[in-house]
């Protein structure tokens, strides 16, 4: 792999070069379609996990409320953002591909990015229904309408598409000063950034739409957990403490799960620590891929309703003869 890169690799220039190079699994390019069996199977049970709860969601007039109304939109952030990186991934698993062009590279940054941005926000906006539903009980129903709820859409699509839209566009006309080799086996924003030569264009404007998201997201939503804990000790039973605190298990489940590969990521390109190239790799693969993979369970496990009206719909219904 390593000899591939060395060869393959453009030479540092200040233009963009037609194709970018991804990294794959170490250690399993020699036999590239091995891995494309888990692969192609963490996609379809996720894709299968995801679309049952958008389907009870969307059959279930009961479960028309705001929480999972929420929940739906998570479910389908997770199959987009899994299917958005599945053209490199089965690209190096099936022909051990690394070139990428340049406008396809592109085009997988921007929805990789949007969708990862939409789960983030999901998960705040999920995070703020259960504050008002344990901190507010009595004023919920009045300060999470329809309307409300509209708004919160309208700034989850705003935020996704209206900001991350001119970042293709800043990184397609960015000075590139090093080899176009990538360090994931899809395209990223930061991954692709780091290559363009100092002092380019939208350096800036880059760093505040990747630090908007990711970096405010989880203190805003461990904020409201917080004030949930604080709501939770001072109830009178036991039994009313678990019980509330049951309902929150799922998702602060789903925010670990999505933010703790994240921010070693992070630390680990931040601080350059010595971590061999497939941990990294296997870390980014934990990142995007399990969250959409385990989701589901956690949401099917946790939330008594979600299973007693996915039982009830897959029992076969009984016909009565009549007399």
């Amino acid at each position: 792999m390593s000899t591939f890169l060395t060869h393959s690799a453009p030479n540092a220039s200040t233009s963009m070069s037609p194709t970018f190079l991804l990294v794959g699994l170490p250690g399993l390019s020699a036999v590239p379609s091995w891995w494309a069996v888990p692969l192609i199977t963490v996609y379809l049970l996720s894709a299968l996990g995801n679309g049952a709860i958008l389907w009870i969601i969307a059959l279930e007039p009961t479960l028309h409320r705001p929480m999972y109304f929420f929940l739906f939109l998570l479910s389908m952030s997770d199959v987009a953002l899994s299917t958005a990186l599945m053209p490199t991934l089965l690209g190096l698993a099936f022909a051990n591909t690394h070139a990428v062009s340049t406008s396809a590279c592109l085009i997988q940054m921007f929805f990789v990015h949007v969708f990862s941005v939409m789960e983030s926000s999901v998960l705040l906006a999920m995070a703020l229904d259960r504050a008002l539903a344990i901190c507010r009980p009595l004023h919920y129903p009045t300060l999470l309408t329809n309307g409300v709820i509209s708004k919160i859409c309208v700034a989850i699509a705003f935020r996704c598409l209206g900001l991350h839209l001119p970042l293709p566009f800043l990184l397609a006309h960015m000075p590139y000063c090093h080899p176009q080799v990538l360090t994931h086996s899809y395209c990223l924003h930061p991954d692709m950034a780091r290559l363009a030569c100092p002092g380019g264009r939208g350096a800036v404007y880059s760093l505040f739409v990747v630090l908007s998201a990711m970096g405010l997201d989880p203190l805003l939503i461990f904020f409201s957990y917080g004030l949930i804990g604080r709501v939770l000790q001072g109830l009178g039973s036991s039994e009313d403490r678990w019980k509330a605190g049951q309902t929150c298990a799922a998702h602060l489940s789903a925010v670990l799960l999505f933010y703790v590969p994240m921010v070693l990521l992070a630390l680990i390109d931040r601080l350059r620590m010595p971590v061999p190239q497939p941990a990294h790799t296997l870390l980014s693969y934990v990142h995007f891929l399990l969250p959409p993979l385990i989701n589901p369970i956690l949401y099917s496990v946790k939330m008594k309703e979600i299973r007693e009206r996915i039982h009830k719909r897959l029992q076969p219904r009984k016909v009565g003869c009549a007399y």
